[in-house]
C-alpha cells in the first residue's frame, strides 16, 4: 500500500509507531533507528538552507534526522534516522538528490547495562 504525503508526494504506507494492547490501550512502539552512509564526490560543507530542506522533506515523509558525522576529509557522512522502514530514507534521499549508499537498520547499545553513564560520587 502507498500513501500521499501533506504535499502530495506518493511514499510507501508505514506501519504506525502505536500498537493497541489485548485490553485496547494504546503501546507507544520506539521507531527503528537506520545508520545511513553517504559519499559525495566532493567536499561536504555545511549549508543553514540546505539543512532546512532536509528537514521540510524529512517532516513530509515521516523520518527524523536525529545527528550525523562527517568524515576528517568532508566526502563521506554517516547519518543515524528514525525512520520506519529504509525505503521512506530512499524516497527522502531521492527527493533531496542525496545519496544514500548503505542503509543499516540498527539498534542501541551502552557500554553501561542500564544505558547512562552514572556520575562521580
Amino acid at each position: 500500500p502507498r500513501r500521499k504525503t501533506g504535499s502530495g508526494i506518493d511514499i510507501p504506507d508505514v506501519a504506525p509507531s502505536d500498537e493497541f494492547t489485548e485490553a485496547g490501550a494504546v503501546q507507544e512502539v520506539p521507531m527503528p533507528m537506520f545508520l545511513i552512509e553517504r559519499n559525495f564526490a566532493a567536499e561536504l560543507l555545511p549549508d543553514a538552507g540546505r539543512t532546512a530542506n532536509v528537514k521540510r522533506i524529512n517532516d513530509e515523509i515521516g523520518i527524523q534526522w536525529l545527528y550525523s558525522f562527517l568524515s576528517a576529509d568532508k566526502r563521506k557522512t554517516y547519518c543515524l534516522y528514525e525512520a520506519p522502514n529504509a525505503e521512506a530514507i530512499r524516497v527522502a534521499a531521492g527527493r533531496l538528490n542525496l545519496p544514500a549508499d548503505v542503509i543499516v537498520e540498527v539498534s542501541q547499545t551502552s557500554p553501561n547495562p542500564l544505558g547512562a553513564l552514572e556520575s562521580p560520587r
